[in-house]
Parts: structure tokens; C-alpha cells; sequence
């Protein structure tokens, strides 16, 4: 935790702890010694958190999976009553980072038998293999080497470089009220999102029933298969090996037991068929690949009953886990791509969040199954339907938020609440939209859009200040010193991260061609990069609309009608409210308001040596058309309410599974040491539910803003 001579308390303990260690599971048996008890806040204490990554309702259309440029927020150093609700099953637990049991997913680590040789594994390969194959075996956690060094700087040192709401443009409020201060994600249970369907309803993990489906093979088929043959069906899918058959042999030979054992690896390994052989008098099932490759990538067809739907959809209850990483865990565990799943909506880590998601020709029954064996994870709500879910379908999210600690007065939460509720706040693009090291990604984004492809790549991997974990440190060391991309990357012990697929590029492409190098980066997060620019804009000129034409509506500004943007004329001006008001993002296929903003706009891409005026890259993907966005957003369903507490670590309400599990929700006493603001709203898509946060609260939510008020991490 942080301290400052001003009293302010700063709670970064869990959120730090990704960055100065390196990532655990929650399942691992340790004999490590307990973590020591932290220090209480007394009441009087006056410092909001910005959380380390803060929340986003959506990024419609995009999937933000930022590797190495945003800082992860572990939970190693939670207290221990946060993992309560973690279940583990009775299974052995595994060392794996994904959360998986050992019985639900084979690990190598735990498989008897000696350990094949890399030479023989990878024979003759080229480099370009070899650091393919390295980027399939590594794991999502953090190397053990170079902790010490990253625990020497203080965090509250390491950020004094990032940024400020005012680096980004974020500099007005909409109301009057006086601020105050709360402490957000204190527990990342303190942050809830429910996902608002296409039919308008809020998403809720309330049924747990599996469908009845005759169709379904036995239970059994999750047990009949040993570890060990789980491991060797599990290399002979992936083509990890020379083999081209896996042959398990039948012990008890009962049609009964061959029909399990084929529906066991027909079902859990999907790209796998069967076949019945003799050996000396003993039965024999063996596996083979009957497609090749392909067919890993689509699930078997001919097994699925015409008249199920071809989707199961349900919803996915997750704690401290990104959407895509949860899509990540789920693949893995049920052997099959990513790919094969959809939802309407990407929702960030730290908080607990309820969202609907649809996978192609897996069955309820071998979803459900994941509750025996997964943490942190709940699934629930099962249907078959005919269409997956798109991205951006869905209308909004709904926040439950407790703030903690908080010092305002009654009637000053009274006065802010009642704000958001009538005024709402200003529709920024939040902190974490531009990165936290010393390189916001919004640099990275103008340099694209300039086409100085050598500077797109010093901006990535040059050296800087900041939050940053310690292989990343020594990876960009190498580089600055040695420009040798071969050499950077074996400092690197996650390649997945965006550093890590440049300097591959760098090594496959050549230093002269920066461009195809730079494409071997996922595209979306290479457009995460001149969207932050976007935004980058946006926000900026927002800010200047307000500050010279204040909350009402002026001729000159925009709004849609439908999905076009159109003038407010003089005359109409008392038609409108600033709550119909809308801005550009800048591009191609976008008009300016008819007012000063626009040569604002004009004058702020100039001085970034771009022309407004043509927005459209060579480069396709990186070509501009823009957006509107309203500039104020008004949450619906606002609700709140006060609390009295004693115990900082009790949770304030119950969750979707505390409810299924019957747990009774919290009692409050009258009085108590702290104070807590329980608030719920909804908002739309692609809106950031820490502005509305910082509206009522009145204070900066950058990381900067709080560890500059803070001299000393204790830890």
C-alpha cells in the first residue's frame, strides 16, 4: 500500500503484485508462509484508486487482447477470504496457469515416464519453427528470474512516468457537486458487470441444469480415459509427435465399454476418429487423424443431430479473468480453437462479470462438466440455437460498484448520485485506452498512421519508464543495445506479448521491412493503436467543446438521425438536448461540427503532421473512416444506497453464484468504522463505466495522479 503526507491511501497491493511477481495459480499448494496482514484504512484516509486497468462496458468490434503493453492485474496477493469463492474439486491440484486440475486437462509435468529429447522431438527445423513451436509450448506466466530486481524500484517509483487524465485530454466535469473520495476495487469483487442482452435483458447465471438430450453420451466418458492415455491422445491431436495412432487397450472387453471409450475420444478429441483392432487375442481402440490438420480447426459434423442447433449457448460467470483469456481457457480444456466460440462483447479482469457466450457443436453436458474442474469459472443457462453471437449485438452492460471508504457526507453523495442519475458524465475514452508506461499507445498510433514505420518500432521496443515486468526490462535493454531482434526475443520468456511478435517479425521479415514485420501482430491489437489515437483526439476535443460552448446544445453541432450525421441549425436548437449531441472520431467518412471545433480538429492533426482531409493509409487496414460518439452519456437504472461496515475484507452484496448457492446477502449495522457507496447503473456499449466513477467522485483516475501523492510502498 501507498502512504502520503497528506493522508491519502492508495490500495494497490493486488494490482501491483503482476508487476513484481510473477503470476501463480490460485490452485497451487505452496508451503510458502502466509502473506502478512495489511494495514487498515482509517475512515479519515482521502485517496480514490484508479484502478490499474479500468473497466470498459465494451470495445464493439474489437478484441483487445494486449499482451505485454497493458499491466495485467494479478491477484497473487489477495487476501485469503477473496479466494474463498475459487472452487477447487477434489482432484489433484496442478501447477497449471490456467487454472485447469490436472485430471481435466493432462500436464506433461505429471505424466510418469522419461521426458522426450528436444532433438528428437524437433528434428530439423528452421529458426522460424523453432520460435513457432516455442510460442505454441511456452506458458502465460512470468519468468521466476529478475524478481528481486523488479521489487527493488517501488511501484509508486515506476509510475511516476505514466500518465494523467490531462496527458489524454480528460480534464472536465459536468456538475457542480463537491467531490470525494472512495476507494474502487479494493476487492475486485467490489466491481460486477452483467451483460444487457439483444433482448434487453440483463444476463444472470441463475440454472445450472444441463439440457436432457438422449442424443448425450454416459458421464463416464469423462472418466474411462487415464492421464497418461489423456496426455498421449492430447500429443497425437496436436501433432506433437511422430505417431500416427494412439492404441488404448479395452481391460473389461464389453461392447458397453469400446462404445465409451470411442464416445470418450471422439468427444474430447475433436479431429480424432476410431476404430475396434485384434492384437493377440486383446481388444484394441485406436485413434488416428482422419482430416489432417483441419481438423482441429472445425468439429466433426457428421456426430451432431440435425435437429439440435448447431450453437450451445450459455453464460459464462468469470472472477479476475478477461473474456479472451476465459475463451483461452475453455479451448484449451476442451481441446479445440478459440475460434469456435463467439459473445457480443470483450469484458476486462479485475471484477467479476456474467456475459453470454455461444460455441459451435460442443455439447451443454461437456460445458457443464468444466465446473467439476475449473476456478473462478461458472457455467450455466444452457440452450441450442441455430446462429452464433456477433460482436456488438449486445445493448449495454449493468455495473454493480462499491465504492469503499468513502468520506463524502450524506448529502454529497445525495447530490452526486442524483447528478449522474439527471446529468450523467462526460463520454471520455478511459486510462486504460492509452497504456500505462512512459509510450502511451496513442504515439505508436500516429506514427502508423504517418507511415514512420521506424519509429512505430523504437516507440514499441526502445527502452522506457515505467511499470513494466522485468524480462520486458532486459528484453528492451538488448535491444537498444544490440538492434539484434534474434537476441531481444530470447530475453523474452512470453512471446505472445506485441514485443515478442515484432522482434519475430524483425527475425523473419528484416529490419528493412518493418511493415510485414509489424503484420505479424494480431490485427487487432495493431488497430488498438490508431484507435487510441481516436480517442486520443476525441477526448481532447471534447473538452474543448465544453469549456467553449458549455452543456447545451450551439448550432454548428452534430447529432444522428438513424445512423447519419446531420447539422443543428439555428432554428432548431431547442429541439435538442447535449445529451443528443455528438463528436467525430476522426477519418475518411466523418463531417466536423460547423463551429470552431472543427478547425480544432483541424489545427490538432496538423500539428501531428496528418492531413484531415485524407484520412485513407496505403495501407488498407490502417485507413480511417471514423465514428460519432455522444459526448454525454446519461446511465439508466441508477440506484444506490450507503453502507456501514466493520471488516474491509466482508463483501457488500452477493454474487450470481452466492445466490445459487443459497448464501443469505449481507446485513448491515447502523453504524460502523467505514462507510461504502453500493451504486448500480447501466450503460451502452463502448462507454467506461470509471468516467461515470470519476463524475461523482470529482478526482483523477490515472495511476500517475495517486502514486504522486504517496512517498512510501509498504509492503
Amino acid at each position: 500500500m501507498l502512504i502520503c503526507p497528506c493522508h491519502c491511501l492508495l490500495r494497490v497491493t493486488l494490482a501491483a503484485a503482476a508487476l513484481l511477481r510473477p503470476k501463480r495459480s490460485a490452485g497451487l499448494v505452496s508451503s510458502r508462509p502466509a502473506p502478512r496482514p495489511r494495514f487498515q484504512a482509517p475512515g479519515s484516509l482521502k485517496c480514490f484508486l484508479g484502478a490499474l486497468k479500468m473497466e470498459m462496458t465494451e470495445m464493439t468490434g474489437m478484441s483487445l487482447k494486449r499482451g505485454c503493453l497493458a499491466m495485467e492485474d494479478d491477484d497473487s496477493a489477495a487476501p485469503a477470504e477473496e479466494t474463498k469463492k475459487q472452487k477447487v474439486s477434489e482432484c489433484c491440484l496442478t501447477k497449471r496457469q490456467d487454472g485447469l486440475q490436472n485430471d481435466c486437462l493432462p500436464n506433461r509435468e505429471n505424466v510418469p515416464g522419461p521426458p522426450e529429447p528436444v532433438s528428437a522431438k524437433r528434428g530439423k527445423m528452421t529458426s522460424d519453427d523453432q520460435l513457432e513451436e516455442e510460442e505454441e509450448e511456452e506458458e502465460d506466466g512470468l519468468s521466476e528470474e529478475g524478481e528481486e530486481e523488479e521489487e527493488a524500484e517501488s511501484f509508486a517509483d515506476m509510475m511516476k512516468h505514466g500518465l494523467t487524465e490531462l496527458d489524454v485530454g480528460i480534464t472536465k466535469f459536468v456538475s457542480s457537486h463537491q467531490g470525494f473520495s472512495g476507494i474502487l476495487k479494493e476487492r475486485y469483487s467490489d466491481f460486477v458487470v452483467h451483460e444487457i442482452g439483444k433482448d434487453g435483458q440483463i444476463s444472470h447465471l441463475d440454472d445450472l441444469s444441463v439440457p436432457v438430450d438422449e442424443e448425450d453420451p454416459s458421464e463416464e466418458v469423462f472418466t474411462v480415459l487415464t492421464a497418461e492415455e489423456k496426455q498421449q491422445l492430447e500429443e497425437l491431436q496436436l501433432f506433437k509427435n511422430k505417431e500416427t495412432s494412439v492404441a488404448i487397450e479395452v481391460i473389461e472387453d464389453t461392447k458397453e465399454k469400446r462404445t465409451i471409450i470411442h464416445q470418450a475420444i471422439k468427444s474430447l478429441f475433436p479431429g480424432l476418429e476410431t476404430k475396434t483392432e485384434d492384437r493377440e487375442g486383446r481388444k484394441y481402440i485406436v485413434a488416428y487423424h482422419a482430416a489432417g490438420k483441419k481438423a482441429l480447426a472445425n468439429p466433426r459434423k457428421h456426430s451432431w443431430p440435425k435437429s439440435r442447433g448447431s450453437y450451445c449457448h450459455f453464460v459464462l460467470y468469470k472472477e479476475n479473468k478477461d473474456t479472451m483469456d476465459a475463451i483461452n481457457v475453455l479451448s484449451k480444456y476442451l481441446r479445440v480453437k478459440p475460434n469456435i466460440f463467439s459473445y457480443m462483447g470483450t469484458k476486462d479482469k479485475r471484477a467479476i462479470t456474467v456475459q453470454e457466450i455461444a460455441v459451435l457443436k460442443i455439447t451443454a453436458q461437456r460445458l457443464a462438466h468444466l465446473n467439476k474442474c475449473l476456478m473462478n469459472f461458472k457455467l450455466g443457462n444452457f440452450s441450442y440455437q441455430k446462429n452464433p453471437l456477433k460482436l456488438g449485438e449486445l445493448q449495454g452492460n449493468h455495473f454493480t460498484v462499491v465504492l469503499r471508504n468513502i468520506t463524502g457526507t450524506d448529502d454529497q453523495v445525495q447530490q452526486a448520485m442524483n447528478s449522474l442519475k439527471e446529468i450523467g458524465f462526460i463520454n471520455y475514452y478511459g486510462m486504460q485506452r492509452f497504456g500505462t508506461t512512459a509510450v502511451p499507445t496513442y504515439q505508436v498510433g500516429r506514427a502508423i498512421l504517418q507511415n514512420s514505420w521506424t519509429e512505430v518500432m523504437d516507440l514499441i521496443l526502445k527502452p522506457r519508464s515505467g511499470a513494466e515486468k522485468g524480462y520486458l526490462v532486459k528484453c528492451r535493454e538488448e535491444w537498444a543495445k544490440t538492434k539484434d531482434p534474434a537476441a531481444a526475443l530470447r530475453k523474452l520468456p512470453v512471446k505472445r506479448c506485441v514485443e515478442g511478435q515484432l522482434l519475430r517479425g524483425l527475425s523473419k521479415y528484416g529490419m528493412k521491412n518493418i511493415v510485414s514485420a509489424f503484420g505479424i501482430i494480431p490485427r487487432n491489437n495493431r488497430l488498438m493503436y490508431i484507435h487510441s489515437y481516436q480517442s486520443y483526439v476525441w477526448n481532447n476535443m471534447v473538452s474543448k467543446r465544453i469549456e467553449d460552448y458549455g452543456l447545451k446544445p450551439v448550432p454548428g453541432d452534430l447529432v444522428l438521425k438513424g445512423a447519419t450525421a446531420t447539422y443543428i441549425e439555428e432554428e432548431d436548437v431547442d429541439n435538442y438536448s447535449i445529451h443528443d449531441v455528438v463528436m467525430p472520431l476522426p477519418g475518411f467518412d466523418v463531417i466536423y461540427p460547423k463551429h470552431k471545433i472543427s478547425e480544432a480538429y483541424r489545427e490538432m492533426l496538423t500539428a501531428d503532421n496528418l492531413d484531415i482531409d485524407n484520412m485513407r493509409h496505403k495501407i488498407r487496414d490502417y485507413s480511417l473512416s471514423g465514428a460519432y460518439r455522444k459526448i454525454i452519456i446519461r446511465p439508466q437504472n441508477v440506484s444506490w444506497e450507503v453502507v456501514a461496515y466493520d471488516d474491509p475484507k466482508i463483501p457488500l452484496f452477493n454474487t450470481d453464484v452466492d445466490n445459487l448457492e443459497g448464501k443469505p446477502p449481507p446485513v448491515f449495522a447502523s453504524e460502523g468504522k467505514y462507510r461504502a457507496l453500493k451504486m448500480d447503473f447501466s450503460l451502452p456499449p463502448s462507454t467506461y463505466a470509471t468516467m461515470a466513477i470519476r463524475e461523482v467522485l470529482k478526482m483523477d483516475t490515472s495511476i500517475k495522479n495517486q502514486t504522486q501523492m504517496n512517498t512510501t510502498w509498504l509492503r
